[in-house]
C-alpha cells in the first residue's frame, strides 16, 4: 500500500518551517490545549477553521461534519460540545456554515443516497419548512445561499436546546453561541446574528 509520500514530504516541510520561525512551537503546542472557542463547521476542505480566523493549532477546538448539522442524537457532536465546555472551559461556540455548501445544495435539490441521504434528512426537512420563502427566490444560487443561512440559524437553535447546554446553564456557566457564515467568494465571515 502506498503511504502518500507527497503528504509526508509536505508535513516535514511544514514542521521545519514552523521550527525555523519558532523553535519552541511544538513544545508549547503540547502544553496549550486551552482554546477559547469551539468551531462547529462543515467538513468542506475549502473552509479551514483555524486558518480563516487567523488562529494557530491549539487555539480553537473544532468539530466538522457535512453541512454543519447538529442533531439531538449525534453523540459525537454532543460529546465534543460537552468536552469543550467541561474540560477545556470554552465559552464561545461558533456554528459556521458557508455559501456554496454541497450538503445544503443536495438537501435543496436531491441526488444523494445512503448515509449521506440519511444525514441530510433534517436539512431537507428544514428546506421543506421554508419552501415558500425559498421558492419565492427566483435565482437558484440566491436560494442556495439563503438556505445556507437558514441552516446555520437552525443549527444554533438546535444546539441551544441540547441537554449539554442546558446542563451548563444550570451550573451557572454562560455559553455564547454565534451564528456565522463564510463566503468562499471573498474569504470573509459574516455574523448572521446582526
Amino acid at each position: 500500500m502506498k503511504t502518500l509520500p507527497e503528504l509526508f514530504a509536505q508535513n516535514r516541510a511544514w514542521s521545519a518551517a514552523r521550527l525555523a520561525a519558532d523553535p519552541q512551537f511544538f513544545d508549547r503546542l503540547c502544553e496549550i490545549q486551552r482554546p477559547d472557542y469551539l468551531w462547529i463547521g462543515c467538513s468542506d476542505s475549502r473552509v479551514p477553521a483555524n486558518e480563516i480566523v487567523g488562529l494557530d493549532p491549539g487555539e480553537m477546538f473544532v468539530h466538522r461534519n457535512i453541512a454543519n448539522i447538529i442533531t439531538p442524537g449525534d453523540a459525537n457532536a454532543l460529546a465534543v460540545v460537552q468536552y469543550a465546555i467541561e474540560a477545556l472551559h470554552v465559552r464561545h461556540i461558533i456554528v459556521c456554515g458557508h455559501y456554496g455548501c454541497g450538503g445544503v445544495l443536495a438537501a435543496l435539490e436531491g441526488g444523494t443516497s445512503g448515509a449521506v441521504e440519511r444525514w441530510l434528512a433534517p436539512l431537507r426537512h428544514l428546506a421543506y419548512e421554508h419552501s415558500a420563502e425559498l421558492e419565492a427566490i427566483g435565482d437558484r444560487n440566491e436560494r442556495w445561499r439563503r438556505l445556507c443561512e437558514i441552516n446555520v440559524r437552525e443549527q444554533v437553535r438546535r444546539l441551544q436546546s441540547t441537554d449539554v447546554l442546558s446542563a451548563a446553564q444550570s451550573r451557572g456557566i454562560e455559553i455564547h453561541v454565534h451564528s456565522w457564515i463564510y463566503d468562499l467568494r471573498d474569504g470573509l465571515l459574516r455574523d448572521l446574528a446582526k
